[in-house]
């Protein structure tokens, strides 16, 4: 079956092009050298997110070049689906392309926070073309649509993928909130019942994970499924790079974690943690 767009997210993801302001690139004549990648979906949702960033200035001049790649992107996402579902995904397929523009408008906060949340960072363009944090978290967002209207597995398909090219791990489960930053990335790990609030800033090696598991008792050797076992992390918090968040915990808002903390517990709002005692560093002559 081939799978065509019936919406309207092309007019919306048309008039949003022309709404950017700067900092966000709006020359349309800019040309970069071609990124191969083994997933088309995550080129499509490039281009259809930051089309003058990925070689796409064609989809701000023409409205139905917008609708085109739709249709192309709904393909693709009907041809992932399908072999998982019961039913035909075609109504699922159009939810998620009726969400893109909205998603687009919360990937230009997630640029935002990255630069400003970011000393290194000299441009929107260098986020949205270069940051692996920004990869992620944008395929998360879509994944994340797909994982609530019972697509999970395609939309782990995603994720994973995007987790072979930044380093980062986010299960599409996991809700995230808006002006999120992941800075440099490698090894950060968010699980699926994790929830992270706005404004939020981790860095690398940083494990939002589950502290134990259950057993499932009607099964031996099997874990039990579909349960909270992840933190919830409040507004305007930084993870430093190592820490470890582990358990259905709550970490309140207006926290700072300093680097390689262990929190299993609990953290009100408006608090600081840090580990007190760093192992004493000795030097011994090699002559």
């Amino acid at each position: 079956m081939e799978y065509r767009y019936t919406g309207d997210a092309h007019k919306r993801l048309f008039a949003s092009y022309h709404d950017d302001t700067e900092p966000f690139p709006k020359p349309t004549a800019m040309e970069f050298p071609t990124q191969r990648y083994r997933r088309e979906e995550v080129d499509i949702l490039k281009r259809l997110f930051f089309p003058t960033c990925w070689n796409a200035a064609g989809l701000v001049r023409d409205e139905s070049a917008v609708l085109d790649e739709l249709d192309n992107l709904g393909s693709l996402f009907y041809a992932g689906i399908r072999p998982y579902a019961d039913d035909d995904p075609s109504s699922t397929v159009e939810q998620i392309l009726n969400e893109l523009p909205k998603i687009r408008a919360t990937l230009k906060k997630d640029v935002e926070a990255a630069y400003k949340g970011d000393p290194a960072a000299k441009t929107y363009m260098e986020i949205i073309r270069s940051y692996p944090g920004f990869l992620a978290i944008m395929v998360q967002r879509v994944a994340h649509e797909l994982y609530k209207r019972d697509a999970g597995e395609y939309a782990r398909e995603l994720t994973e993928f995007a987790k072979t090219q930044s380093g980062i791990d986010i299960h599409p489960g996991a809700e995230i909130g808006e002006y999120f930053f992941i800075d440099h990335g490698t090894g950060v790990v968010i699980g699926e019942t994790a929830t992270v609030g706005d404004w939020v800033r981790i860095y690398q090696d940083v494990t939002l994970g589950a502290l134990h598991f259950e057993k499932d008792e009607t099964e031996e050797h099997k874990l039990k499924k579909g349960y909270k076992r992840h933190p919830d992390i409040g507004d305007h918090v930084v993870i430093g790079a190592g820490t470890k968040v582990l358990g259905a915990i709550t970490v309140g808002d207006h926290v700072s974690v300093g680097a390689n903390s262990w929190v299993s517990e609990d953290v009100p709002d408006h608090t600081k943690v840090f580990v007190t005692d760093h192992p004493t560093q000795e030097r011994k002559s090699t002559d």
